[in-house]
C-alpha cells in the first residue's frame, strides 16, 4: 500500500496530555488486552532468557511502561525460575504510574516511575527493554534512546516494536471491531503501525547510533525486535 510506503508521524490521540485521565487509564486497560492477544511478552520473555542465562538476578529497566503488563510478566518469569529481579519502569506520563500500580498485585515489587529514562543513567542497569514505545518516538529520540541502552545497558537490552506491514494495517481494525476495544486504541493501534520501522529503516538507524551489532528479528505476529546482548 502506497500510504504505508513512507513511515507515519501523525501522533496518536493517546499521546495528547489532554487526554483525561480516565479515559487514559481504559485506554491502557485495552492495551493490556491486545498485548495478550497478540502475544506482545513472547519476544521480551524469549530475549530475558537468552540475556540472563543462569545468572541468579538482574536489574531491569523498562522504558514506556504504560499500565505495566510487561513489567507483570518479566516479574512471573524471574519468579517461575528462581531469579532474583529488581524491576524499575519508568514513563513520561504522570497517569501512567497510577493505573500500572493499580493493576499490579500487592506482593508483586514493581518500582514505577514518572519521568525521563534520560534522568536514570546514574543508576546500574543490567537490561533495559521498551514494548510498543519506538514508533510513538520521532527519528531523533529513538536514536537517543539506541545510544542510551547501548551505554547503559551491562547486560544487554531490546526493542520490541511493531513492523510496518499492509496486512497488519488492514487487519487490526477488524480484530479491534470484533473484541470491542476502545475507540482511541482501534484508531491509535492501526496508526500505531503505520508509524512502525521496517528492517531496513532499523538498520540504518542502528547504524547511526553506533549499535550495528544489534540484530533485528521479526517476530510472529507482525512484530520486528531489536537485540542486543554483549
Amino acid at each position: 500500500m502506497a500510504m504505508l510506503a513512507q513511515r507515519a508521524r501523525q501522533d496518536e490521540r493517546m499521546d495528547d496530555p489532554a487526554l483525561p485521565p480516565a479515559d487514559y487509564a481504559a485506554v491502557l486497560s485495552d492495551l493490556a488486552r491486545v498485548n495478550t492477544v497478540t502475544l506482545a511478552a513472547r519476544p521480551t520473555l524469549a530475549f530475558l532468557a537468552r540475556a540472563v542465562g543462569r545468572q541468579p538476578r538482574f536489574r531491569l529497566l523498562d522504558v514506556g511502561f504504560g499500565q505495566g503488563d510487561m513489567l507483570r510478566r518479566v516479574a512471573r518469569w524471574a519468579d517461575n525460575r528462581g531469579i532474583a529481579a529488581e524491576l524499575v519502569g519508568v514513563d513520561l506520563n504522570p497517569n501512567s504510574a497510577p493505573a500500572a500500580s493499580a493493576a499490579t498485585p500487592a506482593g508483586m515489587a514493581i518500582d514505577y516511575r514518572t519521568g525521563d529514562y534520560a534522568d536514570l543513567s546514574s543508576e546500574p542497569w543490567d537490561i533495559i527493554v521498551s514494548s510498543l514505545v519506538a514508533h510513538h518516538m520521532t527519528d531523533d529520540q529513538l536514536l537517543a534512546f539506541l545510544r542510551f541502552m547501548e551505554t547503559h545497558a551491562r547486560i544487554g537490552w531490546m526493542v520490541n516494536d511493531l513492523h510496518r506491514h499492509r496486512f497488519a494495517h488492514a487487519g487490526f481494525p477488524i480484530l479491534a471491531a470484533l473484541m470491542r476495544w476502545h475507540p482511541i486504541v482501534a484508531a491509535d493501534g492501526t496508526l500505531s503501525i503505520a508509524r512502525a520501522f521496517r528492517p531496513p529503516e532499523w538498520h540504518a538507524l542502528l547504524s547511526q547510533a553506533d549499535a550495528a551489532s544489534a540484530r533485528v528479528v521479526r517476530r510472529f505476529p507482525f512484530r520486528l525486535c531489536v537485540e542486543r546482548i554483549r
